[in-house]
């Protein structure tokens, strides 16, 4: 039965992907689905999943664009939203792994009327070299990370027990590593198709929107954990200022349930 959806918003990185499944591969709960969820209409990402998707132990679903015509991440999560199996949605980035009991901490979590907020563990230089040279990702274990050059190492302290984090702050959204339940993203008509630049603001909009509507937050620090692999920023500096704009914009006429989602209203 599946439970849950692993969305994997993705571009032009098969080998971070093929890492990003075999970490999937070794779930210690398999009552998922992964949708590779890709802005883009990549033959050789078609090609391997046609080849390889029945070597996995879950179902890999892949949902892509005609063609590849710039950012356009959040109208792929909105295709991924209606293609999902799962009633508990989780998203994660491209470049980011995750841990073994990732799959399971968003089982035990899930619940209505709150969003999930995890974190990443954001991985240095040297050792996503290694990761990445090797395609393995035996070197994400915990004394590797906290001798390595990474940064955000508590992040990647994984605590069994429930009620145990290493820091009760309530942090933003990040896009990299969430979850809700489907039903609450169709309450507000999914994720904003405006937002046509690869920078801040397609995760805080949806934050505020599910709030906006009675959503709670809960952390996943030290529960839910992914690791970021290191690479250049790939956003500008003006495609942040445009999506900051077009945020305060949207709050300040109060549009909770967006008008370019799910449903173009």
């Amino acid at each position: 039965m599946i439970k849950i959806s692993i969305i994997i918003s993705y571009y032009k990185a098969l080998d971070n992907l093929k890492l990003i499944l075999e970490a999937l591969n070794h779930q210690s709960s398999k009552e998922f689905e992964a949708i590779v969820s890709e802005d883009d209409n990549n033959e050789e990402t078609i090609d391997f999943l046609k080849s390889f998707r029945d070597q996995y132990n879950f179902q890999i679903l892949h949902v892509n664009q005609e063609k590849d015509d710039g950012f356009r991440k959040t109208m792929m999560l909105n295709k991924s939203i209606k293609a999902s199996n799962g009633e508990t949605l989780v998203f994660i980035d491209g470049d980011c792994i995750p841990h073994k009991h990732f799959v399971k901490a968003y089982l035990n979590n899930a619940e209505e009327g709150v969003m999930l907020k995890g974190r990443r563990v954001m991985l240095g230089e040297k050792i996503t070299n290694k990761v990445t040279s090797n395609k393995t990702i035996k070197p994400l274990n915990t004394i590797s990370i906290l001798l390595s050059d990474s940064g955000k190492k508590k992040e990647g302290v994984y605590l069994k027990n429930k009620s145990l984090i290493l820091t009760m702050k309530n942090k933003g959204l990040l896009g990299c590593n969430w979850g809700i339940q489907k039903k609450h993203l169709k309450e507000i008509n999914g994720f904003d198709e405006d937002y046509v630049y690869a920078a801040v603001g397609e995760d805080t909009d949806i934050e505020w929107r599910l709030k906006r509507i009675g959503v709670a937050s809960k952390s996943m620090k030290n529960k839910a954990i992914v690791y970021h692999l290191h690479h250049e920023r790939g956003y500008s500096q003006e495609g942040v200022e445009i999506n900051r704009a077009l945020l305060r914009d949207k709050m300040d006429k109060d549009l909770y349930i967006c008008l370019n989602g799910l449903e173009k209203l």
